[in-house]
């Protein structure tokens, strides 16, 4: 049996099958558009939520002493005497907490600290938090059972004045970038869900 030749084929049919094929691609593209347009306000209805979750933990102003200055460095020692460097953080966002143990404010402000640091663990989020106590002894006794967090010591005293902290406690949330983008005066209720979504933003 012979197939029809272009000669033979009915006139006509070729441009039937374009008529045809022009509403499904039109449709692919209107599927294809609205699929972007759903990505992107999704996307950016997530940036919103992830600001709002940092906005809702009330930021302070950034202190004077760090406009327009690269974030400081610094390299403390941990409890095993390991030594912790700012720096050695880059690529991961990180929340630098200022305390002592002698400071009323810091003691109420740490199992919310704590609570953090356990939702946090495994994640690529970081706390660190300093303490401007004299020994580890004291550190030791207050947290007798241990602790969650990345506790640091910095016995000089030093170190959150290069960030502009004199009082206790204080808060940097510092991007993965190392950039400081949030400051906090005074404790915060570091165990809501809106400060994992503020660090998370902060990738």
């Amino acid at each position: 049996m012979k197939h029809a030749s272009a000669a033979t084929r009915p006139p006509g049919s070729g441009a039937s099958r374009l008529r045809h094929l022009i509403p499904v691609a039109l449709t692919a593209l209107a599927v294809a558009f609205v699929a972007v347009r759903f990505a992107a306000a999704t996307h950016e209805t997530l940036a919103r939520t992830r600001d709002g979750a940092c906005s809702a933990l009330k930021p302070d102003p950034l202190p004077a002493v760090l406009a327009g200055r690269p974030t400081p460095d610094f390299q403390l020692p941990d409890a095993t005497g390991h030594t912790v460097s700012l720096s050695g953080q880059r690529g991961h966002p990180v929340l630098l907490n200022f305390w002592a143990t002698w400071c009323p404010p810091c003691v109420d402000e740490v199992p919310s600290l704590e609570e953090l640091a356990r939702r946090i663990d495994g994640t690529d989020l970081r706390l660190l938090a300093v303490s401007v106590d004299d020994d580890w002894g004291a550190i030791r006794r207050f947290f007798v059972k241990g602790s969650a967090m990345g506790v640091l010591l910095d016995t000089s005293h030093e170190v959150p004045k290069q960030f502009g902290t004199e009082k206790y406690p204080e808060s940097f949330l510092i991007d993965a970038a190392g950039r400081v983008r949030y400051y906090f005066i005074n404790r915060r209720d570091w165990s809501r869900p809106e400060a994992v979504a503020c660090l998370e933003s902060l990738r």
